[in-house]
């Protein structure tokens, strides 16, 4: 798949550059180290560098026939963003790349919205909510924004569209987008949706910057320029998406964010066999 290839080349040049950089430190440990001692001391340290500079000693490059990273993780500063929540890191390794993985999201709004996530081509989505699922991140938080696009934003424990956790992650299933408007219309009659109704979709702050913010779409939404990766659909629950898509919203005083006015609380988010409602349950939560 294309955004597997993607994924290979990011890694494969990443750990690259990692490989070039321990090379060059290694070349100018090797030239103070020989400028300093005598003549026959040198010339064994000489050879024992040549030997350490091209990789006899390095414990990585040893590895080369272990598992390779699948996804990567950006660090980013809980200093400079308190808003973000320290949980530590997903796996790089051994992340399941294949089929799919049922999320359950249960809110205090009616039955819960289940979502079958595509592992196959947002494997490091899917991974993130894995793991932070299994930290409880996504807990008594809040889904803080209504878009005007016809989703509903959550995934901030700050509510304030700028926390998640102390890592990002590259888009990785990005739609295309649709076909540039004519003058005499808003957008070609043919245009195929590009988020349908059920979407569930990361939306990075900024765009490309995925952490734990997603979009969960109630209606159907044709974008040209396609900025949130797509991570799975709503396959139970849709009822309730489209409850909430109807709550009253109001604007910022920036005018940047749809805030709902009645508080939308994800009780629990799950990541695993979907949740049995029965129906007296489902019916005390609405």
């Amino acid at each position: 798949m294309a955004p597997s290839k993607d994924r290979q080349r990011r890694l494969a040049r990443a750990k690259f550059d990692r490989q070039q950089a321990r090379r060059a430190e290694r070349e100018r440990r090797r030239r103070r180290i020989t400028a300093g001692v005598g003549t026959g001391l040198a010339v064994l340290l000489i050879i024992a560098g040549v030997a350490w500079a091209g990789g006899a000693f390095d414990s990585d490059e040893a590895t080369e026939t272990e598992a390779g990273d699948i996804c990567l993780w950006t660090p980013q500063d809980a200093a400079t963003n308190t808003d973000l929540k320290e949980v530590g890191t997903p796996p790089t390794k051994d992340i399941p790349e294949t089929g799919t993985e049922t999320m359950t999201i249960t809110t205090d709004k009616g039955d819960p919205i289940v979502v079958s996530m595509d592992v196959e081509n947002a494997t490091c989505a899917a991974a993130s909510f894995t793991y932070l699922a299994g930290k409880q991140f996504f807990d008594n938080t809040t889904c803080h924004e209504i878009t005007a696009e016809g989703a509903v934003r959550c995934g901030d424990p700050s509510g304030t569209g700028n926390g998640g956790p102390t890592y990002s992650f590259y888009d990785e299933n990005l739609p295309a987008g649709a076909p540039e408007p004519s003058p005499s219309a808003s957008a070609p009659a043919d245009a195929e949706v590009t988020y349908p109704k059920g979407t569930v979709a990361m939306i990075g702050n900024p765009k490309g910057s995925n952490g734990s913010q997603f979009l969960v779409f109630f209606k159907d939404y044709t974008a040209a320029d396609p900025a949130y990766s797509v991570v799975g659909t709503v396959t139970g629950g849709l009822g309730t998406v489209e409850k909430i898509g109807k709550i009253p919203t109001v604007e910022s005083e920036t005018g940047d964010k749809v805030t709902p006015k009645e508080k939308i609380t994800i009780k629990s988010l799950t990541v695993g066999a979907a949740a049995s409602v029965a129906p007296s349950a489902s019916a005390a939560q609405s």
